[in-house]
């Protein structure tokens, strides 16, 4: 099960206490806003990608939208999500638990700017009903992030 997966990560780390899980579903950015009681803008939403090698994960803040452009510019490629049954294959974990935690080994990860306007975020910990509450440092450390990256929009 993959939030065994999300946790035995963070058990590793010794922060496993930090893990929520919840009765309710925290599957979309609105749902896991909800279940955490923040506004949706500080979930941090985890996005797959279809690569030569396989995928690519870019976690951004819940109300930025990818900016096609500013994709392809930055990976020289087009920017086309993993379907469901790719997303649970490549990377590991369901859609609506996706994260950079316990995911499949050479995965790489990227952080959007979107996630900076926050000193903390929350990003699923591989199930539709878990999260776990990370400052910025942690996020990049914790997902093994090769990058912040400047890929999304925010809303007008």
């Amino acid at each position: 099960m993959s939030i065994e997966k999300g946790r035995a990560y963070f058990r590793a780390l010794g922060i496993e206490d930090r893990v929520l899980e919840f009765d309710v579903s925290s599957a979309t950015v609105e749902l896991a806003a909800k279940a955490v009681g923040v506004e949706g803008a500080r979930i941090a939403k985890t996005l797959s990608f279809k690569t030569p090698e396989g995928c690519m994960l870019i976690l951004a803040a819940g109300d930025a939208r990818i900016d096609n452009h500013k994709f392809k510019e930055r990976f020289h490629m087009k920017a086309k999500m993993l379907t469901a049954d790719e997303v649970l294959e490549l990377v590991g974990h369901p859609v609506g638990g996706v994260c950079p935690f316990g995911c499949n080994e050479g995965v790489p990860v990227y952080l959007d700017e979107s996630l900076r306007r926050f000193e903390t975020v929350f990003p699923a910990v591989g199930s539709a009903n878990s999260a776990i509450e990370l400052n910025l440092d942690e996020l990049y450390r914790y997902s093994k992030a090769l990058d912040w990256v400047d890929v999304c929009k925010l809303p007008a």
